[in-house]
């Protein structure tokens, strides 16, 4: 117990920055001992405005004390050092919580360095002697204190083999006991074929991780444009309703310029007639005065010749009367205005609603309605031109390859015959099917027309990658690559994927098609005078598609010309 004591006196004579016995020891103001060289230095290396302070508590001296050997602590170093008791070597060290403690230590436990299997005992270097000097302990196998914790805890051997039918580690006597017929191999080789598992595992991750950061890259980005595009769209929104606001209050001061100009008009008329009524009341005022004085004339003849003189005055007593009517004035013009303000409310209203459902659904692919006219169609009509390479050779194509026609029954059988004998090498071409693809392809909003005469006409919309030699897959509308409208016997069918849909309208000798490819949407339509919807289709399109034409022998069709 003594030497323990001794042992922790040695431990306070260590300094604290180099861990050695302390040289030249000096005491700082705070309380705290070092070596000499050792605080000096540390004062040293700071910055020069870094104001010196206690490596432990961080305690600052103003100014830099001067450091002074404490004798006391140089003689009790000098006393431990003539003991021969040095700093103990690190696996004398007390066990700490993550090490394999001395089973044999009494009190403080210090760190195992080895462990016996046979014993199943772990010990400390002290304690370790007697394996190394006794002959009795020969045999003993030392292995390293943490392979004890994968003891067998039934026959205390290493568990050295993997249980793969049990999943588990077990020692050599658990493979012939209960483990006896399983399916085993050593720890060594199942780590290896783990560590190949978890190497895979591992890049698997790997590529996640980074899938999942381009990913958040990728979403960042989305918030950029999205936070930019709101801002763009808010400063256009004010932008515009400020301009409408200013039309509005343009249009009021318009109509209240018009309502005073109208104001000034009709009251300077009215004057003008006030002015002549007062006239007019004034002569007849005069007039009534005469008559009055004619009327109380004594003299005979005096007023026989004024009477003459005044009998015109009669006309004056026969004019008509003014009637006055009540007049609305300009309550028509605030009915209008209340009827225009009600409309405008009414269009807000609807705007409003739609501006507000495109607001919230703005990441939503809304189909737009399909045109209604066709002035309306053809704003968005495409030049499409047929593709001579797809052409069959029975189909001559002819105004610059938008017209096809159908070779007669004899030329067509000369054809087949030349083609036969001329063993033509392999083409992009239809061999089994009259028909012909458009060199265009379509995308977004596109809209053409197809004039036709003849037995039959099928106006078809396909992808490129259409079947050219089979025999059946290789028909608009016999496969799920293409859609078609086929026209002929005076009747009309919709085909898709080798379904065929019957359309109660006769046979029309010019079609329109309307190809929405982002919605998703085909129509057909029969034109005349007005646009008749055939058939309408609402699927997924996931190539860009090209238009398509098949003919019967002897027909003829033509893409319209719509520029």
């Amino acid at each position: 117990m003594a030497q323990r004591g001794i042992q922790l006196d040695q431990d306070k004579l260590c300094c604290s920055i180099c861990l050695d016995l302390l040289k030249d020891p000096v005491t700082i103001p705070c309380g705290h001992n070092y070596c000499m060289n050792c605080i000096k230095c540390c004062w040293d290396r700071g910055d020069l405005r870094e104001i010196p302070s206690c490596p432990q508590c961080r305690q600052t001296f103003i100014p830099r004390p001067a450091l002074v050997k404490n004798t006391m602590l140089a003689e009790l170093v000098e006393e431990l050092k003539k003991t021969g008791l040095q700093t103990p070597p690190a696996d004398h060290c007390d066990a700490g919580s993550k090490d394999v403690a001395c089973d044999f230590c009494i009190g403080e436990k210090m760190k195992a360095v080895k462990s016996c299997l046979q014993c199943l005992v772990s010990y400390c270097e002290q304690h370790l002697q007697p394996h190394y000097e006794s002959p009795a302990f020969k045999k003993h196998q030392l292995v390293d204190p943490s392979q004890m914790r994968i003891i067998c805890p039934r026959h205390n051997e290493v568990m050295k083999i993997f249980c793969r039918t049990d999943q588990q580690c077990i020692c050599y006597l658990c493979s012939m006991d209960e483990h006896k017929g399983h399916c085993t191999v050593s720890a060594e080789a199942e780590r290896k074929e783990r560590q190949k598992a978890l190497g895979a595992s591992h890049e698997k991750l790997q590529r996640r991780i980074q899938e999942r950061e381009e990913a958040k890259r990728v979403f960042q980005q989305e918030v950029e444009a999205i936070n930019h595009s709101a801002d763009k769209a808010v400063r256009c929104s004010e932008k515009i309703f400020t301009e409408l606001i200013k039309t509005i209050e343009k249009r009021s001061s318009d109509v209240t310029q018009q309502i005073r100009l109208q104001q000034k008009t009709e009251v300077s008329r009215v004057k003008e007639l006030q002015e002549k009524l007062q006239q007019e009341i004034s002569e007849l005022r005069r007039r009534n005065t005469e008559l009055e004085q004619l009327f109380h004339t004594e003299d005979h003849t005096q007023f026989l010749c004024t009477y003459t003189s005044l009998s015109h005055i009669s006309e004056w007593t026969d004019s008509p009367s003014i009637n006055i009517r009540p007049l609305r004035y300009f309550e028509d013009v605030t009915a209008a205005v209340s009827k225009a303000r009600d409309k405008m409310q009414e269009i807000f209203s609807d705007v409003y609603a739609n501006i507000s459902l495109t607001v919230s659904e703005v990441d939503v692919l809304l189909p737009q309605p399909d045109p209604k006219t066709r002035a309306t169609f053809l704003q968005y009509s495409c030049q499409l031109t047929l593709d001579q390479s797809t052409a069959n050779s029975l189909l001559i194509l002819s105004e610059g390859n938008r017209k096809a026609t159908g070779m007669p029954t004899l030329l067509a059988a000369v054809q087949l015959a030349v083609d036969l004998y001329a063993n033509k090498p392999e083409s992009h071409a239809f061999t089994n099917r009259f028909q012909v693809l458009s060199r265009e392809t379509l995308t977004g909003r596109c809209y053409w027309e197809v004039e036709w005469s003849g037995g039959g006409v099928t106006v078809a919309v396909t992808y490129r990658d259409i079947s050219r030699k089979q025999q059946d897959e290789s028909e608009f509308g016999h496969n799920d690559k293409s859609w078609a409208l086929q026209c002929v016997n005076q009747r009309c069918f919709f085909k898709h994927n080798k379904r065929k849909t019957p359309i109660s309208v006769c046979r029309p000798s010019r079609v329109g098609v309307y190809l929405d490819h982002r919605a998703g949407i085909l129509s057909f339509y029969s034109v005349s005078g007005t646009m008749t919807l055939l058939h309408r289709v609402q699927t997924t399109f996931t190539q860009p598609l090209c238009a398509g034409l098949g003919l019967d022998m002897g027909s003829t069709a033509k893409l319209s010309d719509l520029k």
